[in-house]
């Protein structure tokens, strides 16, 4: 009996199968391996039970196991660039948003160039104003 042969009595499945996928696979053909049921391909107890393993069914878990890992690293580049690009429009967008309104109502209804400064700074002018209007009554 020659590698990847069966008893006389075995009842293979998937000999058929895997000598095409390996046919495939050998030529490098993976799209056509893939559409001929590469990934779903899972050999019959008979193939499985035979050790060490056909070189057909080796070649067919290599490839599997390769185009899954690529699969898998597909999937999560994508999931980073969905994340990627959504943080970016989140950040943009806190960009474009309208500037704070002023913490004291009545400093930003008197003078509106206070309610574009930060509370220590208005609080700053509204010190300077009322220390002049302090010596301009005084005059």
């Amino acid at each position: 009996m020659g590698e990847g042969q069966h008893p006389v009595e075995s009842r293979c499945t998937c000999a058929s199968q895997a000598d095409a996928l390996q046919r495939l696979l050998l030529r490098d053909d993976v799209d056509t391996a893939i559409d001929a049921g590469l990934m779903a391909f899972m050999p019959c107890p008979d193939c499985a039970s035979i050790t060490p393993a056909p070189t057909r069914m080796v070649l067919i878990a290599d490839a599997q196991q390769r185009l899954r890992r690529a699969w898998d690293a597909r999937d999560r580049y994508l999931a980073r660039q969905q994340r990627l690009q959504r943080r970016a429009a989140e950040r943009e967008a806190k960009r474009r948003q309208p500037p704070v309104a002023a913490t004291n109502v009545g400093d930003a209804a008197g003078n509106p160039a206070a309610s574009a400064l930060p509370a220590a700074a208005a609080a700053l002018l509204a010190r300077a104003k009322a220390k002049a209007a302090q010596r301009n009554s005084r005059s």
